[in-house]
């Protein structure tokens, strides 16, 4: 079974972490805490996150600047990130969340269950990808041992890379209809990341078998 996603709570204040984590608990997820914007980097050198909520008014690195650090690190540009701040913020505040990298903007209070079904989508995406890198690494090691037929153990492992693959294009059909209905198109570019990359290893596994 592949680990539970986890998920970066960054907020200076105690009670907003412990609301964000309320609103979370019936997702099957792990909220990591970080109570500054330091501490988030520093969560970040050592645990793979599939999501940030990062609130955007903090004292001493507020969450543009921390964001700006998370995108200037390979490691860790490509997570996603949802700027959380109150709705009498600055007018140029959405804006400058989308240009320090953002996929989505909440302001406070926000819906739980929207916040809650942009988060369940994330944490599906970054599962998937996780699954279809273990496929992808499993079809790799097949063409490059390139085993004649009846030779080793190709026999047994290609109808389970199958059965995983198709699995993971049933599980991407369901989480495509799932962001269809919220309307959101913050996800649109990384499904269709994600569809690419399926398509392209059952194109790799249909030559292999």
């Amino acid at each position: 079974m592949p680990d539970r996603a986890k998920i970066l709570l960054v907020d200076d204040r105690e009670e907003n972490l412990i609301a964000l984590e309320a609103i979370l608990s019936s997702l099957d997820l792990v909220p990591v805490r970080a109570r500054s914007g330091e501490e988030a980097l520093k969560a970040l050198l050592n645990t793979e996150f599939a999501l940030i909520l990062l609130d955007v008014r903090m004292p001493g690195m507020d969450g543009f600047e921390t964001a700006a650090h998370i995108k200037r690190r390979e490691r860790t540009r490509n997570i996603p990130i949802i700027f959380l701040t109150v709705a009498d913020s600055a007018p140029d505040y959405a804006f400058r969340g989308y240009a320090a990298g953002a996929v989505d903007y909440l302001t406070k209070p926000f819906d739980p269950w929207v916040l809650r079904a942009k988060v369940s989508v994330f944490a599906e995406l970054y599962n998937m990808n996780k699954r279809l890198a273990e496929q992808a690494a499993m079809l790799r090691e097949r063409l490059g041992h390139e085993l004649p037929a009846g030779v080793g153990d190709q026999g047994a492992v290609l109808p389970e890379l199958s059965r995983r693959l198709t699995a993971v294009e049933e599980e991407l059909a369901r989480v495509r209809e799932l962001a269809g209905k919220s309307k959101d198109q913050s996800l649109s570019v990384p499904l269709t990341d994600l569809a690419d990359r399926v398509t392209q290893l059952r194109a790799g596994f249909d030559a292999l078998s």
